[in-house]
């Protein structure tokens, strides 16, 4: 038998949201780092605000003018979402889909910062790495975000 998926759409329409308590101390900080980082100009984040103009810098600069502060303030409430449930036992949907947000949000800029590349998915890190803890990181997100996904997709 397969083992219980962490996150399951109830009767109601909500979802069960079970987590070890190792898996929420591993999370529990997470939001927090996003968060500092969002308001800065840290290469990690370039994948949550990618150019739409990379050839023309002014077109580039008016797109940013008009929609960077938006997508800050969605990746902002994904996280503050994210934090403020990291302990629940029960999510609404809006709160799982705020979830699949902060979590590909933190995939994103963990990847970058590792440089994650295909490669990598089939190989894996060796243990001695530096950065092999912060990959099994990433490959938990991962799985994470695709339980995540099941248990959006899935209807009751």
């Amino acid at each position: 038998m397969p083992p219980r998926p962490p996150i399951r759409r109830t009767r109601r329409g909500d979802f069960t949201f079970h987590l070890s308590e190792r898996e929420r101390s591993i999370l529990r900080s997470l939001p927090n780092e996003l968060r500092e980082l969002l308001g800065t100009d840290d290469p990690g984040l370039r994948r949550l605000f990618p150019p739409a103009y990379p050839e023309d810098p002014a077109r580039q600069a008016e797109y940013e003018h008009l929609v960077r502060d938006d997508l800050l303030a969605e990746h902002v409430e994904a996280v503050e979402v994210m934090a403020a449930t990291i302990d629940a036992e029960r999510l609404t949907r809006d709160q799982l889909e705020s979830w699949l947000g902060a979590l590909n949000d933190l995939r994103l800029v963990l990847g970058t910062r590792l440089d994650v590349t295909e490669d990598m998915y089939e190989t894996g890190m060796p243990m001695d790495d530096p950065r092999a803890q912060a990959f099994a990181v990433y490959q938990y997100l991962t799985w994470l975000q695709e339980m995540t996904v099941d248990s959006l997709a899935d209807e009751p």
